[in-house]
């Protein structure tokens, strides 16, 4: 009775957000820049939200959108990024993106940065996907 019990309750519960990166890279820097993005694809099973992101490589991760404000593009930190269930989200230059600031040092190209992903699924429970990026040079669009 414990085990039909047990596997009701599994059954039962919601399942848990499974969100697949492909294709991190994170864009170098030059001597004393403080800043730079972080860049990849996110696809998630079921419908989640990336509501934000740290790094060792940084004092402070933000989400972050570009968009057009009176002619001029500008960027903003956005509080959440949603993941619509089995579609392909791309974080990318001139688009959504990780910004890191407070770089704690240059980051140059081969160099691997370690970046903490945090998501929300429908039911607000959260998770952590860890990835490691690679630096690509300052001129790389992806």
């Amino acid at each position: 009775m414990k085990k039909l019990l047990s596997l009701l309750l599994m059954a039962a519960l919601p399942a848990l957000a499974q969100v697949t990166v492909g294709e991190p890279w994170v864009r170098a820097t030059v001597a004393a820049q403080k800043a730079t993005g972080a860049f990849m694809t996110l696809t998630s099973t079921t419908s989640a939200k990336l509501v934000g992101a740290s790094s060792p490589a940084a004092g402070v991760v933000e989400v972050h959108e570009m968009k057009m404000d009176n002619d001029t593009m500008r960027m903003r930190q956005i509080q959440a990024l949603d993941l619509p269930a089995g579609q392909l989200v791309k974080l990318a230059p001139g688009g959504y993106h990780l910004m890191l600031l407070n770089l704690k040092q240059p980051l140059k190209e081969g160099d691997k940065v370690p970046l903490t992903l945090e998501i929300e699924d429908a039911q607000k429970v959260r998770s952590k996907v860890e990835v490691e990026a690679p630096v690509k040079p300052l001129n790389a669009a992806h």
